[in-house]
């Protein structure tokens, strides 16, 4: 189910709207720790990963970002804040919303910790 939705993710209508190392985060489609263990994938795949949402989203990027932080995977490499035009059917005029995109690179240790994480059977996962 997950490699399935990982391909669904990484489609796209031309190939420089959507970055390979890209999440795009919603705050009501999927649980937080689906996107903090997608996070986890691509840093082991791409070395970084691009954290991005609207609106209320945004806090729940912000949290990604930080549990990453927290269990010594993740160091923050750039914030970008912006507000961008969302156009609807049910509007007549374009409604703006804050995006906010962190990029997220592995820290020295996050192979190991990662393996430490498999060899334990990922109860580390989920610490607060």
């Amino acid at each position: 189910m997950e490699e399935i939705t990982e391909k669904v993710n990484n489609l796209s209508v031309t190939a420089d709207s959507h970055k390979k190392n890209r999440i795009q985060v919603s705050n009501t489609k999927k649980p937080l720790f689906f996107y903090v263990n997608l996070a986890k994938r691509y840093m082991q795949q791409y070395n970084d990963v691009e954290l991005s949402a609207l609106g209320m989203a945004i806090s729940t990027v912000v949290t990604i970002a930080e549990i990453l932080k927290n269990n010594g995977l993740a160091v923050e490499k750039k914030i970008t804040t912006s507000l961008v035009e969302v156009t609807d059917e049910t509007r007549v005029r374009p409604l703006q919303k804050a995006k906010i995109e962190i990029l997220l690179g592995k820290t020295a240790n996050f192979d190991d910790l990662m393996a430490a994480t498999e060899r334990d059977g990922g109860e580390g996962d989920q610490q607060n």
